[in-house]
């Protein structure tokens, strides 16, 4: 719970000051099982501070609100909302001089220094493994190794950032550790720098713990995802699933379906992939998650501006057989969730060897579908005819709550105009403030 926010709401809906100082000390006594002298002095000093922020004015203190809530938007839930959010968030970053920019919407971007590339990437962990931190530290390390060897690097560095709020048990920043550098270890790639804060400081109660790892990677061909091209066949690798699949297992009754997820294919996979004579031969490879199959195949074929089609029936036997199970008997669309697979894109002659290569390390792979000139979009193939393939509002619902929260959802398009008017502020923000500091630097003092 955000103490500061329980202020500010009340305040700023009339409540009187003894009101909002009683329910605050009263959630306070309830979550830290404090003192109620304690409380109340610690209620009284967050009423205090709150006020003294009030009437703040100027581009250091406000924003420019959107009236669009990050869960109604569905932002970090990997559909449409959360691509549109990013597609802003690239428009505010503007293009550079990157080899590889965020303008582009691969997972990882890169840089040219002397004569190789440096690529670099950050993920966050699975926001429901908080009660589980060796299995957030796990799978969001294998998930930033998998955006460094997507995009044609050898990973030869990891830093972590992680934030457990005031109450939360000071072993799951160790437990945490501890699954980063499982991974790291096994991959042979070092943990080096990292940050540990509490989540809020003082003003955020409760035991949540929330975080990120990057990765740094060096790359003398690069497999982004603009190089897809018309001609290309697309190749997918069997996939058990990361921290999205370990979650829907969790949450909904499968828990002997984490193990499955316990692995380094993926990982061994782009290693063998890369170390190949067959490599520089790769137009563009992907990890499939950012909405699944769905996602990905949307964004590609964007990114690329060509067609790409998906055989469906090419798919189903690429998800390992107990994830499968479970995604049916929960009704949970595969081809919208993270499923750890490996995407490749490349000319037809070498696809053979590509498959020969990836299945000498133990995973099954094939042809999944084609790229082809046209509008740039995603489809889907069933039966041999056509079907809409772009990407949801959400990724597939895979947990009890995200069912619920999927039956309410506003008019996309009206929340769309919004968040755009929201983001065009945000840069005229940047602008103003970046004139004033190229003023100062031309004129110093």
């Amino acid at each position: 719970m955000d103490v500061e926010e329980l202020v500010r709401r009340g305040l700023g809906a009339g409540e009187p000051e003894e009101a909002v100082l009683k329910k605050l000390t009263d959630h306070i006594i309830s979550i830290k099982n404090a003192r109620p002298a304690y409380a109340s002095a610690f209620a009284h000093a967050v009423i205090e501070e709150v006020k003294n922020t009030q009437g703040l004015h100027g581009d250091f203190f406000e924003f420019e609100p959107a009236g669009v809530k990050m869960g109604e938007f569905g932002v970090g839930s990997r559909g449409k909302g959360d691509f549109f959010a990013h597609r802003e968030i690239a428009r505010i970053i503007g293009k550079t001089n990157a080899s590889v920019g965020v303008d582009e919407m691969d997972d990882a971007g890169a840089v040219k220094a002397g004569g190789e590339y440096i690529v670099c990437t950050v993920d966050g962990m699975h926001s429901r493994l908080s009660d589980y931190p060796f299995l957030a530290g796990f799978h969001v390390t294998r998930a930033t190794l998998r955006d460094l060897y997507v995009m044609g690097a050898q990973p030869v560095m990891l830093f972590s950032d992680i934030h457990v709020a005031d109450d939360g048990d000071v072993a799951k920043i160790f437990d945490y550790t501890a699954g980063v550098t499982t991974v790291g270890e096994a991959m042979n790639v070092p943990l080096v720098t990292g940050s540990t804060l509490r989540i809020g400081g003082d003003m955020v109660l409760g035991s949540r713990l929330t975080g990120c790892v990057g990765a740094v990677g060096v790359a003398q061909h690069l497999t982004a995802r603009k190089s897809t091209a018309p001609g290309d066949v697309v190749l997918m690798t069997q996939g058990a699933g990361g921290g999205t699949i370990a979650t829907a297992a969790i949450y909904s009754g499968f828990p002997e379906v984490v193990e499955e997820t316990i692995n380094l294919n993926f990982l061994i996979t782009c290693e063998a992939l890369i170390k190949s004579p067959v490599f520089p031969e790769i137009h563009a490879m992907t990890d499939v998650t950012n909405g699944g199959l769905r996602g990905d195949a949307f964004e590609m074929a964007e990114t690329a501006k060509c067609r790409m089609v998906i055989r469906e029936e090419a798919t189903s036997s690429l998800v390992e057989p107990h994830v499968r199970e479970m995604l049916e008997t929960l009704r949970i669309d595969y081809l919208g969730v993270s499923l750890d697979s490996l995407l490749i894109v490349a000319p037809a002659p070498v696809s053979e060897e590509i498959c020969r290569t990836v299945r000498s390390t133990g995973v099954e792979c094939h042809e999944v579908g084609y790229v082809e000139r046209g509008k740039p979009e995603s489809v889907l193939m069933v039966n041999g005819k056509e079907q809409d393939f772009t990407p949801r509002f959400r990724e597939s619902a895979y947990t009890p709550v995200k069912k619920v929260v999927d039956t309410d959802v506003r008019d996309f398009e009206e929340m769309k105009k919004d968040v755009k008017r929201a983001s065009e502020s945000a840069i005229k923000k940047k602008q103003r403030v970046l004139r004033q500091l190229m003023q100062e630097r031309k004129s110093p003092a």
